[in-house]
């Protein structure tokens, strides 16, 4: 992975200096700048705000939004609703899990796709279905997925 530079916090600091209740849209602000929030950031906010480690992780390990780690280019979430899960989703993800060579909430090595699932996209009557960087794929299967994650790849 690549060298972050921290050094870019500054002017992001700036603008929540002397303000209450910043937190979430300073972390907000950092994971823009970043994909992510990196650990020295958090031990930047420590120092520059004197808001403790465990309060800023606590806030990031409850919130989905906010990521620990860098983020694949793409990201492929398979829905496991039940609708999705019965039509095939379980499958669709083992496939995926397999292709990949991840789990689900990892990044393959080459820093190209984020695998996750959710628990429902809302579109039932598609199922089951794959979202990648926010377009949907309906009626999936495990050679639609296959193209799909082709298609994602040669996009590059």
């Amino acid at each position: 992975m690549a060298e972050i530079d921290l050094s870019q916090l500054g002017p992001v600091f700036d603008c929540y200096r002397d303000k209450k209740g910043i937190l979430i849209p300073l972390l907000q602000d950092i994971q823009e700048k970043f994909g992510f929030v990196p650990s020295g950031a958090v031990e930047r906010i420590t120092r520059e705000f004197g808001i403790p480690s465990v309060d800023i992780y606590g806030v990031l390990t409850f919130y989905a939004q906010f990521y620990l780690t860098p983020r694949g280019k793409h990201t492929m979430r398979v829905c496991q609703g039940t609708a999705c899960y019965i039509m095939g989703g379980r499958e669709i993800l083992e496939q995926l899990k397999t292709a990949l060579g991840v789990s689900v909430g990892d990044t393959t090595p080459d820093g190209m796709v984020t695998l996750e699932t959710v628990a429902c996209l809302g579109c039932c009557g598609m199922a089951p279905v794959i979202n990648i960087d926010d377009k949907l794929y309906g009626k999936s299967s495990i050679a639609k997925s296959k193209c799909l994650l082709e298609e994602c790849r040669c996009k590059e």
